[in-house]
């Protein structure tokens, strides 16, 4: 009899994780963030729908319920954060047809690349697919941006060697409030002291699978139990990196305990 309560018991146990990692890794949330800031009038706002590591997955028929999702989000601007496609992707047209749909509403879409485009032989005709689609390619460069009547400045940089953090920053005043789009979060370890208000990145998928207690077990460039894997971090003062824990997978087509997400980012003005 006890021996079946235990067997009962793993069998369950089993059938709960097999639950549970379908649902996180099919099924996605829309998390939302807030950062305040006193450099824009008090109560401004400007609504940043972050999209980072889709890995060119498709959510339901044809991304009908990421497309529907992003149109609720009723963001300002929308950031793609990286690795739109993976390293193996041979099919460019899920992701060029997403990016149609988006921009058919959304007029101010933002991309940087990341390590799985860089690795893509494919790279240069995804960028040039997204370029024709109205999507700004932001890749060590930056963008003054106005949200009802209040400027704010966007600025991104390449992945890994391409990165030019100085070319990104350069003829930015940095009195406007700043955005970073980094692909990797390790910029702030490789630069320092990075003068953006607001760092957002991706590439470490929140360690695509978590334990209780623990978090990430491993991330890509921090290799076990990363101390940056998802979620926000203080820099220095008002300064904050923040970590999107993605859409996609790679390696293992698996996530645990960590369910696959866009961010709804807002930037309120204080006094």
């Amino acid at each position: 009899m006890v021996r079946r309560l235990i067997g009962l018991s793993v069998l369950v146990l089993f059938l709960a994780i097999i639950v549970q990692v379908y649902m996180d890794t099919n099924d996605f949330q829309v998390v939302e963030v807030q950062f305040q800031t006193r450099k824009v009038p008090s109560g401004s706002e400007l609504r940043i729908l972050q999209i980072s590591d889709l890995h060119n997955k498709i959510f339901g028929k044809d991304n009908e319920p990421l497309v529907e999702a992003i149109h609720q989000a009723n963001a300002d601007i929308i950031v793609i954060t990286g690795d739109l496609i993976d390293r193996r992707t041979q099919d460019l047209g899920p992701v060029l047809s997403l990016a149609d749909r988006i921009t058919a509403k959304h007029p101010q879409v933002y991309f940087i690349t990341g390590n799985h485009e860089n690795a893509n032989p494919l790279r240069q005709k995804l960028l040039d697919g997204l370029t024709a689609r109205g999507v700004i390619v932001l890749d060590n460069r930056n963008v003054e941006i106005m949200v009802r009547g209040v400027t704010f400045t966007l600025a991104g940089v390449g992945d890994g060697s391409l990165m030019k953090l100085d070319e990104a920053f350069d003829g930015i005043d940095l009195d406007d409030y700043t955005i970073l789009l980094s692909h990797r979060p390790d910029i702030v370890v490789r630069y320092g002291d990075v003068p953006a208000d607001l760092i957002l990145s991706g590439h470490t998928h929140g360690g695509q699978v978590r334990l209780p207690f623990i978090g990430a077990i491993y991330a890509p460039n921090q290799g076990w139990f990363p101390k940056l894997d998802k979620g926000t971090y203080r820099i220095a003062g008002e300064r904050y990196l923040y970590i999107d824990s993605g859409l996609g997978t790679s390696h293992l087509p698996i996530r645990f305990l960590n369910k696959s997400q866009m961010s709804l980012i807002k930037i309120v003005g204080t006094l």
